[in-house]
């Protein structure tokens, strides 16, 4: 008896996705997001028109491990403007203007009683930071150090019409059920404002994928996660902890569309089945690649990976946070996305989950001795015209170590070719009734 396997695409075809990531990107790009309120909540509610997400709602002062929520923070305006009115720092024209969870203020104060007060980038002067707040209350403006070099002295207005009150963290959650309750965990962070490739390109992917994946009869759960970063995982630790005892294999998305390579972070351990299935997938894949170890710093995969969890999750990166120019400033705009880098990033997470779906140890019907294959049709004779749709040597490499105790992804490392070719073979195998599937 063998079980359905779900063969995922590469990519080619009609679309490779790019563009309707691009378009979502492009919608979600001017949203003033942050860790809770108003624009986080809109974000989620244009992600439910593509996937029917449920959001959940968390009141401030909830505790989370050993966290507490935040009380709920909203933004309406922002500026610094001279005394004649003329705005020379507007939120309306960049929300990275503001520095997150900024109290409200109205005052007047002159230029040096500001500078405090005001956050910019020296090495970059035409770029604005991005700046936050969350734990500690504190009122700011980023700007362009260019901006700030060309501001006279004098008294200047200024005005932050927000508010900081009680209310709630808002998360959405989306659970693609299959045949099995072992879950696959997606997460991605939707708490940034206006940065592309930090934050909407892990959405977009995260998104285009459970699309595809909810059309296809799956054996794993798939379990897809878009939360404010941090307080975001610990609120799901806390509230979810028997379904995390279900999580199988696991993926934090973040940075998914710039013009590097592919960059995966291993789990805790480092010895986890994802980490061999990503490092797979990414040896047969266009290099360049990174492969990196663990460190407790970096996106939630730090909560997921805590002792106290000890997830199998990675990270699936382009290139890592910090380490390009434009990281966390207004640089990290709309024209930093390629588009085949987002269609690649999701290719490669299309082919990792075909991996985890199609893995399986089988047993040899004929373990002494090669079962005949021309009179099963599973042979092309040397010379012969015929096109099998699997590889002739993935074919007998299986037939070899379908012993019960090789997985596929065992046979496809030591044959050294894709999983999908070694997959294909055990198909072909199956239709001849050659292999029995074993139960773990």
């Amino acid at each position: 008896m063998t079980s359905a396997i779900v063969t995922l695409g590469t990519g080619a075809g009609k679309s490779n996705g790019a563009d309707a990531m691009m378009a979502l990107i492009e919608e979600l790009f001017p949203i003033c997001r942050s860790i809770t309120g108003d624009g986080l909540r809109l974000t989620l509610e244009v992600l439910r028109r593509y996937v029917p997400l449920e959001v959940y709602e968390v009141a401030s002062g909830t505790q989370v491990l050993d966290w507490t929520i935040p009380r709920e923070w909203n933004i309406r305006e922002a500026y610094i403007a001279h005394a004649d009115g003329t705005r020379v720092v507007d939120f309306a024209a960049n929300n990275l203007h503001i520095m997150q969870y900024s109290r409200p203020i109205d005052a007047v104060m002159t230029l040096s009683e500001l500078r405090p007060y005001l956050y910019t980038m020296p090495g970059q002067p035409d770029w604005v930071p991005y700046r936050t707040s969350y734990y500690k209350e504190d009122w700011g403006f980023c700007l362009s150090e260019r901006t700030l070099s060309r501001l006279p002295d004098g008294n200047y207005r200024v005005v932050i019409d927000a508010d900081l009150s009680p209310g709630h963290l808002s998360y959405g959650e989306l659970l693609l059920s299959g045949a099995s309750d072992q879950t696959v965990l997606f997460s991605c962070h939707v708490c940034h404002p206006s940065l592309a490739n930090d934050n909407l390109s892990g959405i977009a992917a995260a998104v285009m994928l459970a699309s595809h994946l909810q059309t296809l009869q799956l054996r794993y759960s798939y379990r897809f996660l878009f939360i404010p970063g941090t307080i975001g995982s610990l609120t799901w630790l806390a509230r979810n902890e028997r379904a995390v005892a279900k999580i199988s294999h696991g993926l934090v998305l973040s940075c998914l569309g710039d013009a590097g390579g592919v960059t995966y972070k291993q789990s805790r351990g480092g010895n986890a089945a994802i980490d061999r299935i990503v490092a797979h997938v990414l040896h047969h894949d266009v290099p360049p690649y990174r492969i990196t170890p663990f460190i407790p710093y970096g996106y939630d995969e730090r909560q997921y990976c805590s002792p106290g969890f000890d997830l199998p999750v990675g990270c699936l990166m382009r290139t890592p946070n910090g380490e390009y120019p434009e990281y966390h400033s207004s640089a990290d705009n709309l024209s930093l996305l390629r588009p085949d880098s987002l269609a690649h990033s999701l290719d490669v997470l299309r082919r990792i989950v075909s991996v985890i779906e199609g893995e399986a140890i089988y047993r040899s019907r004929n373990l002494k001795g090669e079962p005949q294959l021309g009179r099963r049709g599973l042979y092309a004779p040397s010379g012969g015209h015929r096109t099998l749709p699997y590889d002739q040597m993935a074919l007998l490499w299986l037939l070899n170590l379908a012993d019960g105790r090789h997985s596929l992804l065992d046979v496809a490392e030591r044959a050294g070719v894709p999983f999908a070719a070694i997959r294909a073979a055990a198909d072909a195998l199956i239709g001849a009734d050659l292999l029995d599937e074993v139960t773990p």
